[in-house]
């Protein structure tokens, strides 16, 4: 019960770290922490400002994208995290999710802590609580459209908390107001709301934001929230939504009671009514006309000129598209609507291009999903695919966005700089490597797959040093207004897409140097072979395969332009397309090393190869067996199995799989114990999520 308020007097005001760029000095000259008051702070815009910028920071509240409000790549040189790491561990990226592994569940019903709490929830409700009055009194001065941006900001962020619970946990408590230290009040408001309910709450929120926010230009440009993000955002609440509880219907994790949904036994629900329908209906609305307010105000993308830097190249050519990832400075690129900058004077840099350039990896499946330029799957008659017995041949003739942001053998990485991607020599003048460089002792342009990882990739060799690199974070970017507009369009309509869908999808297409007409695409795809080249597990919703190839290359669409962006994770959740791996796990791969490629793989003296594998200790082997069909992709054990080097780990045997439950965290046991006085807690108000218990250390019941 302690999570559930946190002292209002810690208004932590510290410095902005690099994310907004007015009045840096005035943040400094304030009051100490220990003796605001009301009466003393929040006169003016300058004191607001102060008080919301901390909330960029961090979050209790954003689940997967490293537990801030607002994705960036982290600060200073002991930061390696980024949220662009946050595909690894799906069906894009190699690494692993506990919530895959089956077997001794290695996700269980914590003791404490968990998603269930409420610290900073209580500290935007402070500010809101105090300075909304203030402002309809009159009593704060300064620039009018500057306080109702500060306060729209709070609301924004307040409903940045929520859409992490509502992530993490679903049904969650509406709080609008700070709470008294008092045990029967906060027992009391521990009262789960049902999730449509807490969905709609957090559009309320930013629709007071959109009417107070301004377009940044006075409070910091896009380096700051402004009325365009907010928009973008409650696009992809609506659309986050909207697509759960379609797919969720009949289960207990929407708020049915036929179905089972748990919180139904509470009397404080008892007159709750619910249908599915509806509420889906109102958040594809919502959606829509959301994404579109956007698309209207920044209709053209990021042009992409097709040029990319290549192992012939002297120099570097400048392609916008990738630019827009790859630079310190993004403000004049339209689609960028909030981004974190970096400067060494705020905070310093971070570590992104010390760790893209090794160790991380996509997968064989995910480079399987690229369409080729003309528009055709890599399995169509005449496709013009050249392989994948060297990386580099996937990037020919493909989709712009595999080749501009996957680093095969051979490119090279900086202007007059020796590196190169790949085995031997790091040489521009040694002949064009072809082997990744798979097996390395450090960090050393390495990769786990075969397949590097590109997007932010930056041209300057200085940035590759801890805490040196100053690649700008894109926060939210306007190219997902049209995804969500083209995915929502297709849920509200079928595959009978409104003119404005079939507009938008042409415009991101002719972007990645595909035909505008996604038709092309649809004639030429095979659901039955997307599942033997993809094993994409966006082809499946509630454990059946979906029949519509609209809807397939909608999801293969967002897939592949968000490509190194941190988005899969979500994306897999809410079309819940992970039921098929309870019956069916799956191990992922790499590129494949036991074909033609296998000959480079060899020490700079040309002796041994640096493959290591059934060996008499299997901890010793560093690649999976060319000799274990099993783990193969299609039983094809020429490729790299991911999950099967060594027999002695855990994931061995266990591939991916899944429990229903892991859709959703568990609330921790010190929950129920602080609001009941019951030791089967069923006085609690609070409800435990589908096929959990709630004694700790416990798993998934299913």
């Amino acid at each position: 019960m302690n999570n559930i308020y946190k002292h209002i007097g810690r208004l932590g005001l510290i410095a902005m770290i690099g994310m907004a760029t007015v009045g840096c000095n005035d943040y400094l000259d304030i009051t100490p922490p220990s003796q605001i008051s009301p009466e003393t702070f929040f006169n003016t815009p300058e004191q607001l400002a102060s008080y919301t910028i901390n909330y960029y920071k961090s979050s209790d509240a954003s689940g997967s994208r490293w537990d801030n409000a607002f994705p960036h790549h982290g600060i200073g040189g002991s930061s390696y995290q980024t949220f662009m790491d946050d595909d690894q561990g799906t069906d894009n990226e190699s690494g692993t999710n506990s919530k895959f592994f089956d077997g001794d569940s290695k996700v269980k019903v914590g003791s404490s802590g968990g998603s269930w709490s409420f610290g900073r929830i209580n500290d935007l409700n402070y500010y809101l609580e105090t300075v909304v009055p203030k402002y309809e009194a009159g009593e704060i001065t300064g620039a009018d459209a500057l306080i109702k941006h500060y306060i729209g900001e709070g609301y924004m962020l307040r409903a940045i908390e929520y859409y992490g619970k509502l992530r993490a946990l679903g049904d969650f408590p509406i709080i609008r107001t700070t709470l008294p230290l008092d045990r029967e009040v906060l027992t009391d408001s521990s009262a789960r709301k049902p999730r449509n309910m807490v969905a709609r709450f957090i559009l309320e929120d930013l629709d007071k934001a959109i009417d107070l926010l301004s377009d940044g230009s006075a409070t910091g440009g896009r380096n700051r929230i402004t009325r365009d993000a907010a928009l973008l955002f409650k696009a992809r609440v609506a659309l986050y939504e909207a697509t759960f509880e379609k797919y969720f219907a009949g289960t207990p994790f929407v708020p049915d009671a036929s179905a089972g949904w748990p919180g139904a036994a509470k009397e404080y629900n008892k007159n709750f009514n619910y249908s599915n329908a509806s509420e889906v209906a109102f958040f594809l609305d919502q959606a829509l006309a959301a994404s579109k307010e956007v698309i209207t105000k920044h209709p053209n993308l990021t042009a992409n000129n097709k040029k990319m830097n290549g192992a012939e190249m002297t120099g570097f050519q400048a392609n916008p598209y990738y630019d827009l990832f790859a630079s310190q400075d993004v403000s004049s690129r339209d689609e960028a609507l909030m981004y974190r900058s970096y400067d060494f004077d705020l905070g310093g840099g971070h570590c992104l291009n010390q760790y893209l350039k090794g160790g991380r990896g996509y997968t064989q499946e995910f480079a399987n999903a690229f369409l080729m330029e003309n528009g055709l799957p890599i399995y169509a008659a005449n496709s013009g695919y050249k392989g994948d017995d060297f990386v580099g041949d996937t990037k020919e003739g493909r989709d712009w966005r595999w080749r501009l942001f996957m680093k095969a053998p051979g490119e090279y990485v900086y202007e007059g700089d020796k590196q190169r991607i790949g085995e031997g020599k790091k040489n521009k003048n040694d002949a064009e490597l072809k082997a990744p460089a798979l097996i390395s002792g450090g960090v050393d342009f390495t990769t786990s797959t075969g397949y590097s990882k590109g997007k932010g990739f930056a041209k300057d060799a200085t940035w590759t040093k801890g805490g040196w690199d100053l690649t700008a974070a894109i926060v939210y970017r306007s190219a997902e207004a049209y995804l969500i507009y083209l995915e929502a369009a297709w849920e509200k309509y079928g595959d009978n897409l409104d003119a404005d869908a079939w507009t938008y999808w042409g415009k991101l297409r002719s972007r990645a140097g595909l035909p505008e007409d996604p038709q092309v695409t649809i004639a030429a795809t095979d659901l039955d072979k997307e599942e033997e080249y993809t094993h994409d597990f966006g082809l499946y919703s509630a454990g059946q395969r979906i029949t519509s190839k609209v809807l397939y290359n909608i999801r293969r669409e967002r897939r592949c332009e968000f490509v190194g962006e941190g988005m899969r994770w979500d994306d897999l959740i809410r079309w819940r397309a992970l039921d098929q791996l309870k019956t069916k796990p799956y191990y992922l791969h790499g590129c494949k090393i036991f074909g033609p490629m296998v000959d480079w793989f060899t020490h700079k003296s040309g002796a041994l190869s640096k493959l290591k594998y059934d060996q008499a200790d299997p901890n010793n082997n560093n690649v999976s067996s060319p000799n274990d069909v099993e783990g193969g992709f299609n039983g094809d054990p020429a490729y790299y199995s991911l999950l099967r080097v060594s027999n002695r780990n855990d994931w061995y045997e266990s591939g991916y799989s899944w429990r229903m439950a892991h859709y959703l965290d568990p609330i921790a046991e010190d929950h129920f114990l602080e609001t009941s006085d019951n030791p089967d807690f069923s006085d609690s108000p609070i409800y435990q999520n589908p096929y959990w218990g709630t004694t700790h250390d416990t798993p998934a019941q299913q």
